[in-house]
């Protein structure tokens, strides 16, 4: 029989994880549309000009693409029956994950951050966002070939919430939308609450796992 304890962990643990697979699995439909190639969205409707010019036409559908499968690996990663029982599919889904996001994923999404919606901050938060998911992303490669275990479980909880953004983005920006709120300003303030919170959702989930590992050292 379970305890109360463990109980609420399963609680817990379904109530963070299935809104998280469904919108990912939902913005992985979504995007899969994009490539029809159509110009129809609204979103390449508003950035005709832009969509004009190859570097970024192609880098916007480098980027969702790579976006897609980093979800997905994200997923596949934070499955501990894998990290278990199939090593080989963790390891080879990190490094897939790792070469998409340090040669695919952040470097198009630096550039398009210049050309990103909103006001300056916006943009900046767009660039920080790049910049945080590259670098996170090479200390979790850099710590696991020194074969720094609990490092590189740590950077690549940081490199995967910024990976996530796009999906809590979208909790957000649905939960404000019901609440009647306006465009701009919902799409503003869902974006710095998912990158903010998904920052701090991953401090806590390291700390909590820091203190998990350092409390098997006691006796």
């Amino acid at each position: 029989m379970l305890t109360l304890q463990q109980a609420s962990r399963f609680i817990f643990r379904l109530l963070f994880w299935v809104p998280v697979i469904f919108f990912s699995l939902l913005l992985v439909r979504n995007t899969i549309l994009y490539y029809s190639f159509s110009q129809t969205f609204s979103f390449i409707e508003e950035r005709a000009i832009l969509f004009a010019k190859p570097l970024y036409y192609w880098s916007f559908y480098l980027h969702i693409g790579a976006g897609m499968f980093c979800i997905c690996a994200a997923l596949l990663q934070f499955s501990t029956s894998i990290i278990k029982k199939r090593r080989k599919i963790h390891v080879w889904s990190g490094k897939i994950y790792v070469f998409v996001v340090l040669l695919i994923g952040a470097p198009t999404g630096l550039y398009m951050s210049f050309f990103a919606k909103g006001s300056f901050w916006e943009r900046g938060l767009f660039l920080f966002m790049a910049l945080y998911w590259f670098f996170t992303t090479w200390w979790g490669l850099k710590t696991i070939k020194e074969k720094n275990v609990v490092a590189h479980k740590i950077w690549m909880i940081r490199s995967y919430s910024m990976a996530m953004t796009a999906v809590t983005f979208r909790i957000y920006h649905l939960v404000f939308y019901v609440l009647d709120w306006g465009h701009l300003e919902n799409y503003e303030i869902s974006l710095w609450i998912s990158v903010l919170g998904n920052m701090l959702v991953a401090e806590y989930f390291i700390y909590k796992q820091s203190k998990r590992y350092l409390n098997s050292f006691t006796i």
